[in-house]
């Protein structure tokens, strides 16, 4: 979607929906770039409501506020809906394996001096966390690797690579964890998972080669290997995994109809 286009047209669209003793209007871009707060951070925009008032070739105007808007890129929505309908709109947000939000405040017990419990809730500002539903291993290689890939940026630049794996409907990891003197020859340090994309479902893994200090990526459905990637440098995984199962559809926009305008109801 164009967005200096957009811009160029929405103060002729919003044109009788905004109160005659308003004199700016504030709207906000959903498209495939990611939402920005006023400190620059990358953000998770939350659900809303309003009604659409307008439709371009390319965007589809929701009043969400007095003289509040919201436009949406028509490529994007998962319904497209008439002029003059309530919706209700959920963007795309980063999430946990357990699929809360990714930018969920952290929640902690501490105790008091006489032993009262009480609860901490924290957030870092910018922070959307997505730990790997693992346990601490031993070798140091996966712990590498489980590092890399919750921390290392996918190729949208938006999402870390454990959202992309959420994404992908990740689920039922186990490690190969081995020990020092058993690593190399038997069994090499790997994290296994399965996903459910259109591009693939079966069951990744993710394996740590010792001599060339590389990563393989393998693919197998029903036991059977599908594919192999090898000789990926550690910056190259987001880029090799969104490759090999990362189908594009975590970027549509949620649009579900709230109500027609003359108080129908949904059942």
């Amino acid at each position: 979607m164009d967005r200096s286009a957009i811009r160029a047209q929405m103060q002729g669209l919003v044109t009788g929906h905004v109160p005659s003793n308003v004199r700016r209007f504030k709207f906000r871009i959903y498209d495939d770039q990611p939402q920005e707060s006023a400190f620059g951070f990358r953000i998770d925009p939350k659900p809303f409501e309003g009604k659409v008032i307008a439709k371009t070739d390319e965007a589809i105007v929701i009043k969400v506020g007095r003289a509040e808007f919201a436009v949406l890129d028509r490529r994007l929505v998962t319904l497209e809906p008439d002029v003059g309908v309530k919706v209700q709109v959920q963007p795309y947000a980063r999430r946990r394996f357990d699929g809360l939000r990714a930018d969920t405040p952290e929640e902690r017990t501490e105790f008091t001096s006489d032993g009262t419990a009480f609860l901490v809730k924290s957030h870092v500002l910018g922070s959307a966390p997505a730990k790997l539903p693992v346990p601490e291993p031993d070798c140091p290689e996966l712990r590498d690797l489980i590092h890399q890939l919750e921390n290392l940026p996918a190729p949208d630049g938006f999402r870390c690579i454990t959202h992309l794996l959420v994404d992908a409907g990740a689920r039922d990891f186990t490690l190969a964890d081995p020990k020092p003197d058993d690593s190399i020859v038997k069994t090499p340090p790997a994290i296994t998972f399965t996903v459910a994309t259109e591009k693939f479902q079966g069951q990744v893994s993710v394996i740590y080669e010792y001599g060339a200090d590389l990563y393989a990526v393998e693919l197998r459905r029903d036991l059977e290997l599908v594919k192999r990637v090898d000789e990926v440098f550690f910056d190259a995984l987001g880029e090799t995994l969104e490759h090999l199962i990362d189908d594009g559809k975590w970027r549509l926009i949620q649009v579900a109809i709230v109500s027609n305008g003359r108080r129908s109801k949904l059942h």
